[in-house]
């Protein structure tokens, strides 16, 4: 079972969180692997995309905000775009596009960012919104502070975390075929909502990166993780090993239905609403030609099914939601 497990260090600026997706990653390679049209990701595909979908839980369940976290890395080589949305409620799922074959053993700069074109981006879009509200939207190359391309999605998003927060993070990310595992432990603001008010305690909070002793030290423990021992070791076996001489306050893991699992929001009326938005002379084109319209989620691969009475329905029915990301065959 999926569960993820956050904690503090006693009387420290410091906080942290692992994540373990089981049967939640595995039903989402199931759901790709049993799509024909696609077939299995390659094996350097699978394992950026469930380090992103790790590391987008660590990252919703570190902030109070109701609405969906998406992780997007977008690039210039063989893995075009891919995407991990985690919703509030932790439940969450990750798709890739990909063109062109993947090299075998490739790192993240081999498939998104061969010609240093490679960008990931950090959405909030919250559930409901004000009149005129945007999501918001962080971007950031796929290199470091001196133009150093980065071979790593956690040394990413570590970067990241610096430039958008203010605030140290570390983070160990890794995926197989049966777990995609993330542990992240992050130095706190030093003055409770310092780090996005403004005054001195974002000033102060600036100060202390990469200078506090507290975090230095947990964060080289962290960072002694290896990928063998992440993927194959529970929780309690990582967390004593790694930090047996720090006081912990551990908090109840988030498990089964309150913890992470796979979920795709996708429905045959968000996908009528998709058609309708393409406009009847466009529907009614693609049906001259082929006869039907098959709609594809790229998220979980359900196929929705229009024919010309479907078709004709679309468009003297009212647009209620928004559709999902979907490829139209």
């Amino acid at each position: 079972m999926s569960e993820l497990h956050k904690f503090l260090f006693e009387g420290l600026p410091v906080r942290g969180a692992i994540v373990r997706l089981t049967d939640a990653w595995t039903e989402m390679l199931r759901r790709r692997q049993a799509n024909t049209s696609t077939g299995a990701y390659p094996l350097p595909v699978s394992e950026l995309l469930g380090e992103m979908a790790a590391a987008g839980v660590l990252m919703q369940s570190g902030i109070k905000f109701n609405g969906a976290l998406v992780l997007q890395i977008f690039g210039d080589s063989p893995v075009k775009l891919a995407v991990a949305e985690v919703q509030s409620d932790l439940s969450l799922r990750a798709t890739a596009t990909l063109k062109g074959e993947v090299p075998e053993g490739a790192t993240l700069s081999g498939l998104v960012n061969a010609h240093g074109g490679g960008r990931c981006a950090i959405t909030l879009d919250p559930k409901v919104k004000f009149p005129g509200q945007q999501p918001y939207q962080g971007v950031v190359p796929l290199v470091d502070a001196h133009g150093h391309k980065l071979d790593r999605l956690s040394d990413v998003l570590s970067h990241y975390m610096l430039q958008s927060e203010q605030l140290d993070a570390t983070l160990v990310l890794a995926a197989n075929g049966t777990v995609a595992a993330g542990l992240l432990v992050q130095r706190m603001p030093l003055k409770g909502q310092g780090n996005i008010a403004a005054g001195t305690g974002h000033r102060d909070d600036e100060d202390q990166i990469g200078h506090n002793e507290d975090y230095n030290r947990i964060a080289h423990l962290a960072a002694s993780l290896t990928r063998e021992e992440l993927l194959s070791l529970d929780v309690d076996t990582i967390l004593r090993r790694l930090f047996w001489e720090e006081k912990l306050l551990r908090f109840a893991p988030l498990q089964g239905a309150q913890g992470p699992r796979f979920a795709c929001s996708c429905s045959r009326e968000r996908v009528g609403n998709m058609l309708r938005s393409l406009g009847a002379p466009e529907v009614e084109g693609i049906l001259a030609e082929r006869g039907d319209i098959e709609v594809g989620c790229e998220y979980c691969g359900q196929q929705y099914h229009f024919d010309a009475v479907d078709a004709a329905q679309l468009f003297t029915a009212p647009a209620v939601v928004v559709a999902p990301t979907a490829t139209v065959q």
